[in-house]
């Protein structure tokens, strides 16, 4: 470039000559003034052209650098700075106006994104309302799908009368009573309440509650299963309300705090605000409520943390009932929840769930049998294995597909009897270190002995009344589950604080009535089995008498005398007029 820049011709300018002076006859004080004074003119002269004249050199240099595209070897104008004059000035102008707009452009930017943000997170909640896009649906309809085994039922009458599809659910005809109930909150039809289902583990609330989604295709529903960890809980209604809790947005340099730093109490609480907003766009658009189904609510923890999460739902719940923007079904096992629902609620509703009554029992069973390809049961078969395992869905769906339904009755049978004996079995002569464990199993077998015996008790009423021919035969098959109203259970265990813990042992079941159960026929028959034994009376007594025997070791002081000699003697008085002295 340098070599470039020398070789390069430069033309020539022309620089005018200087005119002379005329000499003039003046005085000689005159010709030296007027001397000095031309000198300084010309000089004066001289560095005007002189400027001008590098001046124009410059700018025809600069113009044949860029006729010839390369770069300028010397910047063109006067020099800048803010000590300068011209460009200078210029230059701070137009570094302050491009950053003034630099910011602008972001700043615009910023809201434009948060503001396309905010909808796309709506729009992404109202499609988890959409038709078929619940994730729990999508799992319960790859549950029905059966691998194909080459094994084909053979058609009898009895299926071809019934157009019985052995691809389908065998619910699909089937219908319990709270069915009905069930579609119309699922629809969308029952409005101003929202709805909590009580009833044992496998009864059929989460079967009731899929069949009616399936049959709208989920739309305007979305399930959630609750859980301990409050953390995963919060991960799991993301994906049922298809929300990221922000989570996936790119506003990092418009945030101050991370999101999650609240805890996932404060993120359930923004969710729960963007459904909100949803509902009432729905509820606007179609005149109906959007469904929240929380299955399984006994999940929680009975602690401050899980009751306050629980009281967090309901409150939106009777919010969102009064407005009828959106309906809340809560489904539990345990009873607990109920109780603390029950101090705040106001339109609450309760479903209580039982097991099938005998008859239909019999007709799941033997439609069970037929779904899962196995070989037609005598009906002798099917009410043997339901007098052992009762109406409870869970149980017949495993019986029915062993080769030996009354085999594997009985096994269950043993198994459950082998499960509460490791829970609340008696130790005879334990020591004090397990004096809680045993004082809470005698309790336990206290109830469990009574439910047995108010059991044979209506056996035994109603044969009696069979034989005088009051009663038909079959009202034994049909013979519910003892029941012992809460209050008495109460007095029969002597400590009530042990109820809520053999309801979430699934050993009892408390329904809306605050009658108390067996949590099963199993319980029950197992009960059965462990009372008729040979001594279990005395058994029971013997553990309680131990127990009071070391609660009263441990109520008693004992006193130590020492350097006592033999011969001395220790005078005790026990003075119970001293009251009266004072």
């Amino acid at each position: 470039m340098l070599r470039l820049l020398s070789s390069r011709t430069v033309p020539a300018w022309p620089v005018r000559a200087l005119p002379t002076p005329t000499p003039r006859n003046n005085s000689a004080s005159h010709s030296v003034g007027a001397l000095v004074g031309g000198s300084r003119s010309r000089s004066t002269y001289t560095r005007r052209i002189v400027r001008r004249s590098a001046n124009e050199l410059t700018r025809a240099k600069a113009q044949n650098e860029a006729v010839s595209g390369e770069l300028p070897s010397t910047p063109v104008g006067s020099p800048t700075g803010f000590g300068g004059t011209g460009g200078g000035a210029n230059g701070v102008r137009d570094a302050v106006l491009t950053t003034v707009i630099g910011v602008i452009v972001l700043f615009t930017g910023g809201i434009v994104y948060m503001s396309w943000y905010k909808e796309n997170v709506l729009w992404k909640i109202e499609k988890a309302f959409a038709a078929g896009y619940d994730p729990a649906l999508e799992l319960a309809k790859n549950a029905i799908k059966k691998p194909d085994e080459g094994v084909t039922a053979a058609a009898t009458p009895e299926t071809e009368e019934l157009e019985w599809d052995l691809e389908g659910p065998w619910t699909q005809h089937l219908r319990r009573e709270e069915q009905d109930l069930i579609d119309r909150i699922i629809q969308g039809k029952e409005v101003g309440h929202y709805f909590i289902l009580l009833g044992p583990k496998g009864t059929g609330k989460t079967t009731m509650i899929l069949d009616a989604m399936q049959a709208v295709q989920a739309e305007g529903v979305a399930m959630c299963d609750a859980h301990p960890d409050l953390e995963v809980f919060r991960l799991r209604l993301g994906k049922a309300l298809n929300y990221e809790f922000n989570e996936d947005t790119q506003t990092g340099l418009f945030q101050r705090r991370d999101p999650r730093e609240g805890g996932p109490a404060l993120d359930i609480e923004r969710a729960l605000n963007k459904l909100e907003k949803v509902a009432l766009r729905h509820a606007k658009s179609t005149g109906k409520p959007l469904i929240l189904v929380l299955n399984n609510v006994h999940y929680f923890n009975h602690d401050d943390d899980g009751r306050n999460m629980l009281l967090q739902f309901q409150q939106r719940a009777e919010a969102w009932a009064a407005s009828g923007i959106l309906t809340m079904v809560f489904s539990s096992d345990d009873f607990w929840p109920f109780f603390v629902m029950r101090k705040t609620a106001s339109r609450m509703h309760v479903v209580s769930v039982y097991d099938l009554s005998a008859a239909d029992a019999h007709t799941a069973a033997w439609r069970m049998r037929l779904n899962a390809r196995r070989q037609k049961a005598p009906p002798e078969v099917l009410s043997e294995v339901i007098k052992i395992v009762g109406g409870r869905l869970t149980y017949l769906g495993k019986a029915t597909k062993a080769p030996d339904m009354v085999g594997y009755a009985r096994h269950m049978l043993a198994v459950e009897k082998a499960w509460l004996l490791s829970q609340i079995g008696l130790i005879p002569d334990c020591d004090d270190d397990v004096m809680d464990e045993q004082k809470w199993s005698s309790c336990s077998w206290l109830l469990l002995r009574e439910f047995v015996r108010r059991h044979e008790q209506e056996v035994e009423r109603i044969r009696e009344a069979v034989e005088r021919g009051e009663a038909a035969k079959e009202h034994l098959d049909g013979i519910p589950l003892p029941r012992i109203p809460y209050y008495e259970c109460r007095q029969i265990m002597t400590r009530p604080d042990f109820m809520d813990e053999l309801d979430r042992k699934n050993i009892i079941a408390i329904d809306i009535n605050h009658d108390v159960t067996p949590d099963s026929w199993l319980i029950l028959h197992a009960a059965e089995e462990v009372v008729g034994e040979d001594g279990f009376d005395d058994l029971l007594d013997s553990v309680r008498d131990r127990v009071d025997e070391i609660e009263s070791l441990h109520r008693t002081r004992e006193l130590t005398f020492k350097d006592v000699d033999a011969g001395d003697r220790i005078r005790l008085t026990v003075d119970k007029g001293g009251a009266r002295l004072v």
